[in-house]
């Protein structure tokens, strides 16, 4: 797979004519979702270097990373005489980011692509490693194929376009970023203050979560080995955002306008990391103290999802559909310390529950 081009940039319109004059292209094309269509289009429109791009619009949050989205992008490209050499610049959070990439590396048999993250989570997760895909029967990210954007784009401008929530979202991933990394770069995110933002100072930790992701992706780009290091907090996590989805969508098809809400892929990420995190206590020799810093920081800035005895059933059965299994045994990334992967560790049925009854009730 082709190395990926990350670029953090602090003047966004010649980063960007740069990164398109790199990609000879007969038409362009941006995604975005409504959101960033009315939030961060305006950023970048007045730039030559996109003047005459077809702008396509999709619904935005996880709930429309789908076959329909996909279809109507799909759609979009050929009605405006898109060809294998155009150019699609995806121009949003993650889902943006998957759906768009995917898009774009199976229309024509794949046109090339620029991703421009506009969320945190984006940044330092989604936007770069060459994943892309969408949901599909319920489940995250089921359909999707591995194929590197020619560049992306890194600007902090757009993350003060950010509610709080959002911003909390990218920042669990750079707090997995600094678990699966070192000491100093964990607890400097352990006392970052979420309260008030310094930008130039979470600028340069974005910069330094992404190089932790580059390197391992650098090793390991489709995921045979220490790739799966990524993977840390996720297997929990992918099930609580599915339990979640799957309590959203439930209540909407019978028309219910009161249905519970998904929930950011990010918090799901913080409540897998306090659950993978005891597991490392008990399998790979974690240490309490710095497990109980992090759960700490995790209930303090992210909650937790209500969840109780009964859900485990459908939890375990969502563990099961993840992509890192074998022979359907469910496989976990843990830590032995911080910076100390551990990938391809299993679990018994009854350590995993007992790590959800930790979740439910620690502290």
């Amino acid at each position: 797979m082709e190395k990926q081009k990350v670029i953090i940039s602090t003047k966004l319109e010649s980063t960007l004519a740069t990164a398109v004059g790199e990609c000879e292209h007969d038409r362009s094309f941006i995604l975005c979702d409504e959101t960033t269509r009315e939030v961060c289009l305006p950023l970048i429109e007045g730039f030559d270097s996109v003047r005459g791009a077809e702008v396509i619009t999709i619904g935005a949050t996880d709930e429309n990373k789908t076959l329909e989205s996909l279809t109507h992008v799909w759609s979009c490209l050929q009605q405006g005489g898109a060809t294998r050499h155009s150019l699609m610049i995806n121009l949003g959070g993650g889902m943006v980011t998957d759906l768009g990439g995917f898009a774009a590396s199976t229309f024509k048999r794949g046109i090339n692509y620029i991703n421009i993250p506009t969320t945190l989570l984006a940044m330092v997760d989604a936007s770069v490693g060459g994943k892309t895909g969408i949901n599909f029967g319920g489940l995250k990210n089921e359909i999707g194929v591995f194929n590197t954007a020619k560049s992306v784009i890194l600007d902090t401008t757009f993350l003060k376009t950010m509610d709080h929530e959002n911003l909390l979202s990218g920042y669990a991933e750079m707090l997995k970023h600094g678990l699966i990394a070192t000491t100093d770069m964990w607890a400097e995110l352990l006392n970052f203050d979420l309260g008030v933002i310094d930008y130039h100072q979470l600028s340069r930790m974005l910069e330094d979560s992404v190089k932790v992701k580059e390197r391992i992706v650098e090793e390991d780009p489709t995921e045979k080995g220490i790739r799966k290091a990524l993977n840390l907090g996720h297997t929990v996590g992918h099930a609580f955002e599915s339990l979640a989805l799957k309590r959203a969508i439930a209540p909407k098809a019978s028309g219910n306008r009161t249905a519970p809400q998904p929930v950011l892929h990010g918090y799901a990420v913080a409540w897998g990391l306090v659950c993978e995190l005891y597991l490392s206590c008990l399998k790979t020799g974690f240490p309490v103290d710095k497990m109980r810093q992090t759960v700490r920081f995790v209930f303090e800035n992210y909650g937790r999802m209500d969840i109780t005895c009964d859900d485990y059933p459908t939890l375990l059965e969502l563990m099961t559909h993840d992509k890192k299994n074998v022979a359907g045994i469910i496989n976990f990334t843990l830590l032995g310390n911080v910076g100390d992967i551990r990938i391809n560790q299993t679990a018994t049925k009854k350590e995993i529950e007992e790590a959800l009854d930790f979740y439910r009730e620690g502290n």
